[in-house]
Formats: structure tokens, C-alpha cells, sequence
């Protein structure tokens, strides 16, 4: 990830980075459809949360990148912004919250914001922050 921090964030890199964290995993490599470092080919759900269709994420990426960088000087809440909305897509079969937080610190690196992460004590409260940002815009 570091590699990438003089790098406007993309597509691929968002992809290589999926990968490099679920490239041999036991679970991920016995499932054929399961596409490491491509996008999701089965529908998923994040708790309660409808998630978009395989067949409509390559569009939904690029639309939340194309939002992403109309921004001219990113603000934490434009990042808060774009990881609820990357959560929302939930683009790979697994490892999205990973994929999501990995690259919510580095966008606070690109962007000279003092970037943070969420401890495992801190989860429920992540998750149900996400939920209800979903759920209520809050």
C-alpha cells in the first residue's frame, strides 16, 4: 500500500490490493467463482444491506471513483464518504472491510491527513456506524 502513496487511487490498484491480501488463502483459493483481486461473481450482503449485483459493480466502481476525485481537496469526511459508499458496493466476495479501511488510511496519507484505524475492541461500533450512515445518512 505504501508503494502506492504518490499514486492517485484506481481501479487496479484497488484490485492488486484485494488480491495481495487473499491471493493463497485456504478458503478463497478451494472456490472456483470466487475471482482473488476481481470483482465479486455471487450477490452478498453486509448484515441487512442490499449491496450491489456482480453485474452492476465494475459501474458503481467507477462511478464512486469518478465522484471521488471530482473533489479537489479531500477533506477525512470525503474519505469517510467514499468508504461508506465502497462498503455500500462491497465489491469483492470477501475482504472488503480490509480492502475498505486499508484504503481509507492510505487516502488520509495521500491527502496529509493524519490517518487513524479502527481496533478490533472498536468494531461494533465501526459496523453499526456504517449501518446506520447507510440506513439514515447519519
Amino acid at each position: 500500500m505504501l508503494d502506492t502513496i504518490d499514486d492517485k487511487l484506481s481501479i487496479d490498484m484497488i484490485k492488486k490490493f484485494h488480491f495481495i491480501l487473499k491471493d493463497g488463502t485456504l478458503t478463497d483459493s478451494e472456490k472456483e467463482w470466487v475471482n482473488v483481486g476481481e470483482y465479486k461473481a455471487k450477490k452478498n450482503f453486509v448484515g441487512n444491506i442490499v449491496t450491489s449485483s456482480p453485474s452492476n459493480v465494475a459501474s458503481d466502481m467507477n462511478d464512486l471513483l469518478e465522484w471521488y476525485h471530482k473533489i479537489t481537496k479531500k477533506t477525512l469526511e470525503d474519505i469517510i464518504e467514499f468508504h461508506v459508499r465502497f462498503e455500500q458496493i462491497h465489491p469483492f466476495q470477501d475482504g472488503n472491510g480490509r480492502i475498505g479501511r486499508m484504503i481509507m488510511f492510505r487516502e488520509c496519507l495521500y491527502n496529509d491527513i493524519m490517518p487513524f484505524f479502527i481496533e478490533d475492541r472498536n468494531k461494533d461500533f465501526y459496523i453499526r456506524g456504517i449501518k446506520e450512515y447507510q440506513t439514515n445518512g447519519e
